[in-house]
């Protein structure tokens, strides 16, 4: 057996800088032990190219060879269900205490609880902290307790309670020397796992005083490259969400700092109202009589609808896993309404495909489209096709770049009339709701 050590458990923060779980295992009284599991109860429902699996596996071999290089140590890396690594692990190590940051998703929250629930077993402590958001669960709420259902309340709470407190970043590097000695743990290939590199690269962030300065102006028109590209960052935690509030601040951007907020909005509607996965927020719209025509939901995810705006979205998002957020809400517009195909085929869809998939905000942007979710868009706003592009693409750049058969003979007839679409919706949803 080894000699004591603490495990710090790498899951949603994949950065050795600002993280607030490393930074208190490092600063026990225990060298500590890097982990990662490639969970296989996640990985296994995944595609074998999977871009995020491919950037996980590049970010953690970079962290390992900082590791090895200034500081002799490294990161263990498994693949399998992380309670099955656990009794392994405590089979070749004397573990004092487990040390990770919270996960809010319903899935990770059944595991931590299997997990803790074992090592508690094994007297070995299990310690999590707040790390990928500022407030987190209830700390958000309003004066009676009840949590916020609409954003722009939450939003000004959330602001005046960010007034008292103090943003302190949580630097690690003094601390480094207090990591396992052991420059050779266990490794894993991409193959290993059973998985390829993939085609498709995750963008780095862009977060000059340029993009958010001009963000305003820019982000909502997608033939511009004036969106931050922020999201997987966050969500594998690359960057510390502490160190954009601070820099969103310090650029004095309000919309900036609200996209930041809004999804914090979202984790804690997720985490107060976890049905919301599958089941919609206001209940009777569970009650909408979807078409579900796999056809065109076909001819939807592959981008011929005969509508150039929601193709080049759709095109866009299969080739590089990014879709501007603009084009977002006119495809899932269009799939919910014109289609009348449940938000949920929708959402599984962008699950398997962007990059910046986050459970929270995808669900809830969902459900704002289909009308079903908080603070969502009222059901009979359907957003009108052919008239966005006048309005975000005007001089078609992001279209022709997309679809750049948009005005030959081959390119598809609208698969729907859109004046047709908006009546059988708007009698749809209403035999639904009254």
């Amino acid at each position: 057996m080894s000699k004591t050590v603490n495990i710090f458990w790498f899951r949603r923060d994949l950065r050795l800088d600002d993280n607030v779980g490393f930074y208190e295992a490092l600063k026990g009284e225990y060298p500590v032990l890097p982990l990662f599991i490639f969970d296989s109860e996640i990985l296994d429902k995944l595609p074998k190219d999977d871009a995020r699996v491919t950037f996980i596996h590049e970010t953690l071999q970079e962290m390992r060879n900082t590791l090895q290089n200034e500081h002799n140590s490294s990161i263990a890396i498994y693949h399998g269900k992380p309670l099955d690594i656990y009794k392994q692990l405590t089979e070749e190590f004397e573990i004092k205490t487990v040390y990770t940051n919270h996960d809010y998703e319903p899935y990770a929250k059944e595991r931590d609880e299997a997990v803790q629930s074992y090592l508690e077993s094994q007297n070995i402590e299990f310690k999590t902290f707040k790390d990928q958001v500022i407030f987190e669960k209830d700390e958000v709420v309003k004066k009676d307790g009840d949590p916020y259902v609409v954003y722009t309340p939450y939003m000004r709470t959330w602001k005046e309670k960010f007034k008292s407190i103090d943003l302190k970043i949580y630097y690690t590097n003094s601390y480094l020397d207090n990591l396992i000695e052991h420059t050779r743990l266990a490794n894993l290939s991409l193959s290993d796992i059973g998985f390829q590199k993939s085609d498709q690269e995750i963008a780095p962030y862009d977060v000059t005083p340029t993009l958010i300065q001009d963000y305003e102006a820019t982000r909502n028109f997608p033939a511009k490259d004036g969106t931050s590209r922020l999201g997987p960052h966050l969500r594998f935690g690359t960057v510390s969400v502490r160190k954009m509030v601070k820099k969103a601040i310090a650029e004095d951007n309000e919309i900036f700092w609200q996209e930041l907020i809004w999804r914090e909005f979202f984790m804690q509607i997720l985490w107060h109202f976890p049905h919301t996965v599958d089941k919609a927020f206001k209940p009777k719209y569970d009650r909408i009589e979807w078409r579900n025509n796999e056809e065109e939901f076909k001819k939807w995810c592959e981008g011929k609808t005969g509508y150039p705006l929601v193709d080049a979205g759709m095109r866009e998002l299969n080739e590089t896993g990014f879709m501007h957020n603009r084009v977002r809400m006119l495809v899932g517009s269009f799939l919910c309404k014109h289609l009348l195909i449940d938000w949920r085929w929708g959402e599984a869809y962008f699950a398997e495909k962007l990059h910046d998939y986050e459970m929270a905000s995808n669900v809830g942007n969902w459900q704002w489209v289909a009308g079903s979710g908080v603070d969502a868009a009222p059901y009979f706003r359907i957003f009108n096709p052919t008239s966005q592009i006048k309005k975000f693409d005007s001089d078609h750049k992001y279209i022709k770049k997309w679809v750049p058969e948009y005005q030959e003979l081959t390119y598809p007839k609208p698969m729907v009339d859109h004046k047709e679409a908006r009546e059988r919706c708007l009698a749809t949803y209403k035999a639904a709701l009254n």
